[in-house]
């Protein structure tokens, strides 16, 4: 392997899931401006709009869409217009 081509700032990160508020803890090279306290430690935090904790394909609440609907919608607006010539 070649030398020194990997980081060497590796360092516990909290990302914070700001949806639903949980936390996880990891290893990570990313730089960060705030900090948090978490069982008596203080951590770099990165907070985040989403992760597999809130987002619906992981958590199983994916919202159907009634496509059946959205048809009916469009030709009830544009379904009877006749082509102008």
């Amino acid at each position: 392997m070649k030398a020194d081509i990997h980081p060497s700032n590796y360092r516990e990160v909290v990302f914070k899931d700001m949806s639903n508020d949980e936390i996880f803890i990891t290893r990570s090279t990313v730089a960060s401006r705030e900090e948090i306290e978490v069982d008596g430690k203080t951590y770099p935090l990165v907070k985040l709009e989403i992760t597999s904790s809130s987002h619906p394909f992981f958590t199983g609440k994916q919202k159907l869409v009634d496509t059946a609907g959205r048809v009916d919608k469009f030709m009830s607006r544009y379904g009877n217009r006749t082509k102008k010539k």
